[in-house]
């Protein structure tokens, strides 16, 4: 993150598949959005009470993919892998207008999202960037379930373990920094499942879009996708990918550092609603200057609290 003012896509782009959890097809366009404007949801399937906003208050179920609604009872679904690749690229502003319910999943990551928007580009504004700061340490346990938030000087910091009783998923931790750091291999990790799971998608009515050309499924020791992991950290790197985009549904980039265990959309969502149920919790401030200096929340000069 070096450009400290807001942006948006350059132009229009254009994304059609088919929903993993409703199976059904639908075309997405994402067109640009001027300065705070934010992420705003468009279903033009509908013709009334369509737009959705992208907040962590908004969630309205969180079992295995984040679904959103308006007061009007409109949802959008599986929204976490284009918001992840939002917050990664620095998009600040874009209407996403989509003809369905669900997100396409298209190959289960978010590197088409991804390609396509570096692809486009993004125009940037004049006006400043604002952030959301953590000032308190908040944290949840649910049985072998943890999850954490606490400050951090200049970034956003994800630390994510999963421990899988399959053994060839087994024990996996990763850590980045959002915003320096290369997210190529977070980017391109796709949602999985296991084997013995595919029947109780499809009882619970989830999953019926989904395949191995836009999942990884394994088979206890086996990958069944063809060409295997694209990296080796796959699995956790995915998790990542999805707290990314419930992350972002705070509506500005977020300055802390989170570590979890276990966790998943619900938990973190849980997370957000506790971190801002206290103002105490965190700090709105908009960035004043140029460049993003390493000091970024020392130094009093380049930083005007709003909150």
């Amino acid at each position: 993150m070096s450009l400290l003012t807001q942006s948006t896509i350059a132009d229009k782009v254009f994304y059609s598949g088919i929903g993993i959890h409703t199976g059904e097809k639908v075309n997405l366009s994402i067109f640009p959005a001027s300065p705070n404007t934010g992420i705003i949801f468009k279903r033009i399937d509908l013709k009334q009470n369509n737009v959705v906003i992208p907040n962590f208050e908004n969630v309205c179920e969180a079992t295995l993919c984040t679904t959103i609604s308006n007061e009007h009872g409109v949802r959008v679904s599986t929204i976490e892998h284009l918001m992840g690749a939002f917050l990664g690229l620095g998009i600040d502003n874009a209407i996403v207008e989509l003809d369905s319910q669900e997100v396409p999943i298209l190959d289960g990551s978010a590197i088409d999202f991804v390609k396509v928007l570096k692809k486009t580009g993004l125009r940037n504004s004049d006006i400043p960037i604002k952030l959301i700061k953590i000032n308190n340490r908040v944290e949840i346990k649910e049985g072998n379930k943890f999850i954490s938030i606490e400050k951090s000087n200049t970034t956003l910091e994800i630390e994510f373990e999963i421990n899988y009783k399959n053994q060839l998923i087994k024990n996996q931790k990763n850590k980045v920094n959002v915003f320096e750091d290369k997210l190529d291999n977070i980017f391109n990790s796709r949602t999985f499942c296991l084997y013995e799971d595919i029947e109780k998608l499809k009882q619970l009515g989830l999953g019926k879009g989904g395949s191995l050309n836009n999942a990884i499924v394994v088979k206890e020791d086996k990958i069944l996708n063809e060409g295997g992991l694209r990296n080796k950290n796959e699995f956790v790197n995915h998790k990542i990918l999805d707290c990314m985009g419930d992350l972002y549904l705070v509506g500005y980039r977020l300055i802390g550092s989170l570590k979890c265990r276990h966790g998943g959309h619900s938990l973190t969502n849980k997370l957000l609603r506790k971190v801002f149920s206290d103002n105490r919790n965190y700090s709105l401030i908009e960035i004043k200057g140029k460049n993003l200096p390493n000091s970024l929340l020392h130094n009093r000069h380049y930083l005007k609290s709003i909150a």
